[in-house]
C-alpha cells in the first residue's frame, strides 16, 4: 500500500494533477490579490480592531493568529469585501473563506497585501431575491504553523461591517497534532477537533493545539514547552511564535473572551513517545494538575479527557488499537470523577487500521468518524442539540465514482 501511495504522489507532482476516484481534484486556487485600496473611494476601510470584526480561536494585540484553525466573521452589506494581511502573515499561507452558508473557496495570502475575496459575482453572493440580509463572511486560517496578520477589513463604499451575535455554547479542544489535523486534507478544516465544533453548528469553538507538543511541559519535537505551560499563553510553539516572542509569549486573557461550556483534552501521544523521555509518573502528575488548572480557568466546563488511540500494530492475522497511557488517563477520570465536572470518552473501536494514513494520523474518514462520535457523545450526556443543517463543514470529502 505504501509502495503504491508513494507512486501515486510521484504521479501527482509529475503532471501536477491529482486524481480522486478518476476525477481531476482542482487545487489551484483563485488569485484573490488586488491593488492597495487605500486611496480608492468606491472602498470603505475598517480597521482589525473594529469591534464589527468577530475573531476566533486565538489571536493576539497585534491582530496575528495562532494555533489550529482560527478565524475571523463579520455581517456586511455592499457589494464587495476585501482583508489586508500585515507583515507577519506567512507567505502563501492557505486560508478557507465563505459567503453566508455557502461551500469554502481558498485562496493563498501573503503579508503586506489586499484580497478581494466577494464580489457580486461571488458564488452564493445575493443567492435568491429572498437571500438572508446581512450577508457574511468567514474566514479560516487552514495550517497550524502559519498565520496572518489581519490589517484592515474593507467593504464598498455605500456598505458596512455589521457585528454578528456569538453563539450561547463554547467549545474548546486542547491537543497535539491528532486535534491540528495534521497530514489531513486540509490539515486543521478536516481535523477531529473542527468537525466537533463547526460539526454543532450552532456553538462557538477554538483549537488549541500544535504538531509534536506534549502534555507535560518538556522539550518534545522542537516544541520548546508543553501544553501545561503553553495553552496559557496567546501563542503556539511554532518558529513564527518564537521569531516574535521569542522566549515570553503573550498571555492568553481568559477574562476576555467566552468562557468553554466543554473541553476536550487530547494529549499524550507524544509524552508516550520514548524519544522525549517522559515517564508515566510524570505524565500522571501533569495530567491531574493541567486539569485543575483548566477547571480553575473554566469553573463551569464539562471537561472530558479522550482516550489516546495511537495506530494500530498487527496481531494475529488482523490488527488491534494499540492506545497509550490507558491507565493513567483513567486515573485521572478516576481522581476527579466524583466532582461531576470531569468525563472519560474511550475512542476504542470508532477507527479500523485503514482509518490511519501513512504519516500515523488519521485520514479524513477517521478524523470524520471520531468527530461524529464525539458530537453524539456530546449530545447524549450534555443534551446539546446538532445545529448544522446543511453548510458544508469539511470541503473535499466528496468521493464519487462514474466509471464502469
Amino acid at each position: 500500500m505504501r509502495l503504491f501511495l508513494s507512486a501515486l504522489s510521484f504521479a501527482a507532482v509529475a503532471s501536477a494533477t491529482i486524481l480522486q476516484n478518476g476525477q481531476v481534484r482542482d487545487v489551484v486556487y483563485p488569485d484573490t490579490t488586488i491593488a492597495s485600496v487605500a486611496d480608492d473611494q468606491s472602498w470603505r476601510t475598517y480597521g482589525p480592531n473594529a469591534s464589527e470584526i468577530s475573531y476566533k480561536g486565538r489571536w493576539d494585540n497585534k491582530h496575528i493568529s495562532w494555533w489550529s484553525a482560527p478565524g475571523l466573521k463579520f455581517g456586511f452589506t455592499g457589494d464587495k469585501v476585501a482583508i489586508s494581511f500585515g507583515n507577519y502573515t506567512s507567505p502563501g499561507v492557505l486560508v478557507a473563506y465563505r459567503v453566508d452558508g455557502q461551500d469554502w473557496m481558498f485562496t493563498n495570502v501573503t503579508g503586506n497585501s489586499t484580497h478581494q475575496l466577494i464580489s457580486s459575482s461571488t458564488t452564493g453572493f445575493n443567492l435568491t431575491t429572498q437571500a438572508q440580509l446581512p450577508q457574511t463572511l468567514e474566514l479560516r486560517v487552514t495550517n497550524w504553523a502559519y498565520g496572518v496578520q489581519i490589517a484592515g477589513a474593507h467593504v464598498s463604499s455605500s456598505g458596512k461591517l455589521i457585528k454578528l451575535p456569538n453563539y450561547s455554547k463554547t467549545i474548546e479542544v486542547i491537543g497535539d497534532s491528532l486535534s491540528a489535523g495534521y497530514s489531513a486534507t486540509y490539515e486543521g478544516l478536516s481535523s477531529y477537533a473542527w468537525g466537533l465544533g463547526a460539526g454543532f453548528g450552532n456553538v462557538e469553538f477554538s483549537i488549541t493545539a500544535y504538531p509534536g507538543i506534549c502534555l507535560v511541559d518538556a522539550n518534545c519535537w522542537g516544541n520548546a514547552r508543553g501544553q501545561a505551560y503553553q495553552w496559557y499563553h496567546t501563542s503556539d510553539t511554532s518558529p513564527r511564535a518564537v521569531e516574535i516572542y521569542g522566549d515570553n509569549p503573550e498571555v492568553w486573557n481568559f477574562r476576555k473572551h467566552p468562557a468553554a461550556d466543554i473541553v476536550v483534552i487530547n494529549l499524550g501521544t507524544n509524552d508516550n513517545n520514548t524519544h522525549n523521555n517522559i515517564t508515566s509518573e510524570e505524565y500522571l502528575r501533569s495530567y491531574l494538575e493541567f486539569v485543575q488548572g483548566v477547571h480553575r480557568v473554566y469553573p463551569n466546563a464539562d471537561i472530558i479527557l479522550a482516550s489516546l488511540w495511537n495506530g494500530f500494530d498487527p496481531v494475529g492475522n488482523s490488527y488491534a488499537q494499540v492506545g497509550a497511557f490507558i491507565e493513567e488517563i483513567q486515573e485521572v477520570y478516576n481522581h476527579y470523577k466524583q466532582t461531576g465536572f470531569v468525563h472519560y470518552f474511550n475512542t476504542t473501536g470508532i477507527m479500523q487500521h485503514n482509518d490511519i494514513g501513512p504519516q500515523y494520523h488519521p485520514t479524513d474518514v477517521g478524523h470524520i468518524k471520531v468527530a461524529s462520535h464525539l458530537m453524539q457523545y456530546i449530545k447524549l450526556n450534555f443534551g446539546w442539540e446538532l445545529g448544522a443543517t446543511g453548510p458544508e463543514i469539511q470541503h473535499d470529502t466528496l468521493y464519487w465514482n462514474d466509471r464502469k
